[in-house]
């Protein structure tokens, strides 16, 4: 049976994707937690300020003090201030959409910085601070090309894969189909999908990765298929590259990645010529 601190957890991550609220009774159902057990954890929240019940109809939903904890611990690690004029100059090359992805916890991508390149037409610009599902984004694949396909089927059995209803209807659903993709991208230097996230849609992404060290995170150019076509993302392919290197190496002045990574003895002008 999951503790009460597991508990709470599950309750703010299911809250964190449904910001209009969401009755007791059906939080309780799709979480498998007792009514009553539900109620003592959303009272508890409350009170601690993370969750709110609306006044017009008592549903519960998150307050922004989630937010505020997430972009408190981004700000001190200084990584969106480096990143962001990066992202913004890779935005305004590609007109279309940018995002930075890190890797925590070296399970999950998560969305953590975008610029939007396109100035008219349609405008592709997804949720962020949500978790990137490998199997289906050009995040994903970005990721998982620096792994073994071991490692790599190994995060996606975890996390499970996406289903075409969910996602794009050349989303993989199997080991084969995934590494055929994977396969593809690391002959390429760069993941690219069309119709795998959403329908109508084509991305690419890069891994922000120092030679010989683990990703520390992805860059990423997503927009419409009739727009982003696979011509125009190999052509912008050296502008992603180029900029998913650059952020690597600016990486060093960030508190978190030179502890999660550290030189191991280099000096800097080691590591300009390594990279």
């Amino acid at each position: 049976m999951a503790g009460v601190l597991e508990r709470a957890l599950a309750v703010m991550e299911y809250l964190s994707s449904r910001p209009e609220g969401v009755p007791l009774a059906s939080l309780a159902q799709q979480l498998e937690i007792p009514q009553s057990a539900a109620h003592r954890l959303l009272t508890d929240l409350c009170r601690c300020g993370y969750v709110r019940q609306i006044r017009d109809h008592g549903d519960y939903a998150l307050t922004a003090r989630v937010a505020s904890i997430g972009l408190s611990y981004l700000a001190a690690t200084g990584i969106v201030d480096i990143a962001q004029p990066l992202v913004d100059r890779l935005a305004d090359i590609s007109g279309e959409l940018v995002r930075l992805a890190i890797v925590d916890n070296e399970e999950r991508l998560t969305w953590v910085a975008k610029a939007q390149g396109a100035r008219h037409g349609l405008r592709y610009d997804p949720e962020m601070g949500s978790e990137a599902r490998l199997s289906c984004s050009a995040s994903g694949h970005a990721w998982m090309l620096t792994m073994t396909d071991e490692r790599a089927l190994d995060l996606v059995s975890r996390q499970g894969f996406g289903s075409p209803e969910e996602y794009g209807p050349n989303a993989p659903t199997t080991i084969a189909a995934l590494t055929k993709m994977l396969q593809a991208g690391r002959k390429r230097g760069f993941a690219m999908i069309n119709e795998v996230f959403a329908p109508g849609m084509t991305a690419m992404a890069a891994p922000v990765q120092r030679k010989g060290e683990a990703a520390i995170g992805v860059l990423s150019i997503a927009g419409p298929a009739m727009r982003l076509t696979e011509a125009r993302m190999e052509a912008l392919g050296p502008d992603l590259l180029a900029a998913a290197q650059e952020l690597a190496l600016a990486s060093l002045a960030s508190p978190m990645f030179r502890t999660r990574f550290p030189m191991q003895g280099r000096n800097s002008g080691d590591e300009a010529s390594a990279d």
